[in-house]
C-alpha cells in the first residue's frame, strides 16, 4: 500500500511515494481502495505554502476530493458495506464552537479534512469515518465519483446565489467550477448564462454543457458584450470563479440593479480590491462569499448518480502517484480544467 506523502512546500523535493501501515479499523471506520483523486485548487495553495481551508502538517497524503471501493469496516459500522462504490466529504466539524453551534458549520474554528489534516486521497488506501462515506450507483465512473466534492461545494455556492428562474447569471471563470456553476445555474432557472473566459477550450466546453454565450474578456468588451447579449447594463447575477482580486472587483461592476455577486474562489489570502461603493449602493448590490460545502454532499452524490450533468467533459488529464507534482503543475496551467490521480495506476 503506497501513498504519495506531501513534504512541505518549503522543500525541493515536495512529494514522495512511500509505502503506508494501517492500524486495525476502529468501529466506525472504514478502509477504501482509492480509485480516483481530483486536484483541487486547494492542493495548489498548499503546494505553494499557501493556506488552504484548515492548516496542512507534513508529512501528510494530500487529496480530499477522492472515490473508491470499501474495502473492509469496523465491528459497528452501519451505512456502507464491503464492495459499495463510495465518495467522501473530506470536512469534519467540531460542532462545539460558535459558527457550528449558529449552523454555520462551514466556519468551524476547528475544521479537520481528509486530504489536508490526515492522509486522504493521493494513495492507494484510506482510511474515513462512516459518516463520511456516500454511496453511489456502480455505474457510475470513479472520475465523475470523484467530482462530488467539488460539485458539493458548487451546490453551496449556487444556493448563496439567489438564483430564480428566468434571471441572467455571469460566470467568471471557465475552470472545473465555473464549468459546474453554469450547468448548476441553469438547473435553477437561469434564463440565460453566459461565461467569461479567456482560454478558447475552456468556452467550448462551457457552451457544450450549456452556456448560451462565452466571451473572450481579453479580446472583448465584456460589458459590451453583455448588453449585446441580453440587451441589459449588467446581470442578475455573477458567479465568480477565477480568485483574483482585479476579477473580483471586475465581477460587482458587471452586476446589474439589484443583483447578486457570488466571490466563490479562494483569493490570495493578503488579497483586496477597491470597493466601488456608489455602485453597491445605487444598484442595492448583494455580495457574497461562499466557502466548502456544509450540508450539500448528499446533493451532490444525487445529481451525479441522475446523470443530469456534464462531469466527464471537465476531467482533461490522468497522472499516477509517481507524478502527482506534474499533475498539480498541469492543473495550474491553461492546458487543464480537471485534473484527476488513479491511484492505482
Amino acid at each position: 500500500m503506497r501513498g504519495a506523502y506531501f513534504l512541505g512546500a518549503d522543500k525541493e523535493k515536495k512529494f514522495e511515494v512511500r509505502d503506508m501501515e494501517f492500524k486495525e479499523l476502529e468501529p466506525h471506520q472504514v478502509m477504501i481502495q482509492n480509485m480516483a483523486a481530483g486536484i483541487c485548487g486547494t492542493d495548489v495553495h498548499i503546494y505553494h505554502g499557501e493556506k488552504g481551508s484548515a492548516d496542512v502538517t507534513p508529512p501528510v497524503v494530500l487529496g480530499h476530493e477522492y472515490s473508491g471501493v470499501v474495502t473492509a469496516v469496523g465491528s459497528e459500522v452501519t451505512e456502507v458495506s464491503v464492495g459499495d462504490h463510495v465518495t467522501l466529504d473530506p470536512n469534519m466539524y467540531c460542532g462545539k464552537c460558535r459558527p457550528c453551534r449558529m449552523g454555520k458549520k462551514q466556519n468551524c474554528e476547528h475544521l479537520f479534512a481528509l486530504g489536508v489534516n490526515v492522509n486522504g486521497g493521493f494513495a492507494e488506501y484510506s482510511v474515513a469515518p462512516e459518516n463520511q462515506c456516500y454511496k453511489l450507483n456502480k455505474d457510475v465512473p470513479f472520475d465523475v465519483a470523484a467530482m462530488a466534492e467539488p460539485l458539493a461545494c458548487a451546490i453551496h455556492g449556487i444556493d448563496r446565489t439567489d438564483i430564480i428562474p428566468g434571471q441572467t447569471v455571469l460566470v467568471i471563470g471557465g475552470g472545473a467550477i465555473g464549468q459546474l456553476m453554469i450547468q448548476l445555474a441553469k438547473l435553477k432557472g437561469a434564463s440565460t448564462v453566459i461565461l467569461s473566459e479567456p482560454i478558447e477550450m475552456r468556452r467550448k466546453i462551457g457552451l457544450s454543457v450549456g452556456a448560451d454565450a462565452a466571451v473572450d474578456p481579453i479580446h472583448e468588451d465584456l460589458a459590451q458584450a453583455i448588453f449585446q447579449i441580453t440587451g441589459n447594463e449588467g446581470t442578475d447575477c455573477v458567479i465568480e470563479c477565477v480568485g483574483n482580486p482585479k476579477i473580483a472587483q471586475q465581477a460587482i461592476e458587471m452586476a446589474g440593479a439589484g443583483g447578486t455577486v457570488v466571490l466563490f474562489s479562494v483569493p490570495p489570502v493578503e488579497g483586496t480590491a477597491p470597493l466601488p461603493l456608489f455602485d453597491v449602493y445605487k444598484k442595492e448590490l448583494t455580495v457574497r462569499g461562499s466557502i466548502i460545502n456544509p450540508d450539500t454532499h448528499q446533493r451532490a452524490v444525487n445529481l451525479i448518480n441522475s446523470g443530469r450533468l456534464e462531469i466527464e467533459k471537465l476531467i482533461t488529464h490522468h497522472y499516477d502517484l509517481e507524478h502527482l507534482e506534474d499533475a498539480i503543475l498541469m492543473q495550474m496551467s491553461s492546458e487543464s480544467i480537471k485534473v484527476v490521480i488513479h491511484p492505482q495506476d
